[in-house]
Order: C-alpha cells, then sequence, then structure tokens
C-alpha cells in the first residue's frame, strides 16, 4: 500500500498544522492506518467491546500524534485578557 500524502492528511485531519502532517506522512502510514487511528481516537469503548485489539505499529504511533491535537480534558479554557488602561 502507499503511504499517505499531504491532501489525504489535510482531507483526514483538517485542523492538523504542517510540523503534524510531516510526522504523520514520515510514520510511513497508510490511509488504514489513519483512519485506523482515527476510529480509536473517536470512541475507543465499541472498538473493545467488539474484542478489537489495541492499535499496535504505526496506527499507535498516529494515535498518538492525533492526539497531540486533542485539548486535554483537564484544560480550561485561557481567560480572556482584559486590556489595561
Amino acid at each position: 500500500m502507499a503511504s499517505i500524502t499531504r491532501n489525504d492528511v489535510l482531507k483526514a485531519v483538517s485542523h492538523a498544522d504542517d510540523v503534524t502532517i510531516a510526522k504523520i506522512i514520515a510514520s510511513g502510514a497508510t490511509l488504514a492506518e489513519l483512519a485506523e487511528a482515527q476510529a480509536w481516537l473517536a470512541n475507543d469503548e465499541p472498538l473493545i467491546n467488539a474484542g478489537k485489539p489495541l492499535a499496535t505499529g504505526r496506527a499507535r504511533e498516529l494515535v498518538d500524534i492525533l492526539s497531540e491535537l486533542e485539548p486535554a480534558e483537564d484544560d480550561e479554557p485561557s481567560p480572556p485578557i482584559v486590556p489595561q488602561d
């Protein structure tokens, strides 16, 4: 299978920055592996309940890369910046 291209990544992960896109391409992953990683990130419970083994190899690497794009659950929004007079 062919490795994914920049356009493939942008279609799948429209909010990815250039560094993330480069990491994904450098992983040598395929579109199927990118789709698998996205499925794990979207909702892992159904996959686990279906007996699917955890992502490994390049799909696992993509899960790690893509998870950096997700806001942490404990992250609170920054307070607004109020100009000082």
